[in-house]
């Protein structure tokens, strides 16, 4: 059965100099996040981006582990993003890693949506979770 949460969360992104491919307008920043709600949760990670010749139309993946609390059970998982702005558009896709979950978290599978409003940074997400042993 699918459970569906949602909360806010902050982030801070820093970018990751001297990165091979700067020259081409490729581009690295870690990522530093921090999750409330029934995700009570830290996640660490790094991002990979790219800007284009035409104005708001660009794309990145990103690798984020996440250590904390989901409903109660402790454990860790990995999210993969992917994401694209086609001039302003954005679109993506923040998926749960196969077989990623660890602790109070094994078996984990979900998606996750980001929205970001007034500045302010809101997740939501879908996921299943065995019962736990």
């Amino acid at each position: 059965m699918t459970t569906h949460i949602s909360g806010v969360f902050e982030v801070k992104l820093v970018p990751l100099t001297g990165e091979p491919g700067s020259d081409v307008g490729l581009g690295r920043m870690s990522i530093d996040k921090q999750f409330h709600g029934e995700l009570a949760a830290t996640s660490q990670g790094q991002m990979l981006m790219i800007g284009t010749a035409v104005k708001d139309s660009a794309g990145y993946v990103a690798i984020e582990k996440v250590t904390g609390t989901l409903q109660g059970r402790k454990g860790t998982f990995v999210l993969q993003h992917s994401g694209t702005m086609t001039r302003g558009v954005p679109e993506l896709s923040v998926t749960v890693v196969p077989d990623s979950g660890s602790g109070g978290l094994t078996g984990l599978t979900g998606k996750m949506t980001i929205d970001i409003r007034d500045g302010k940074h809101f997740y939501a997400f879908d996921y299943t979770l065995p019962p736990a042993p």
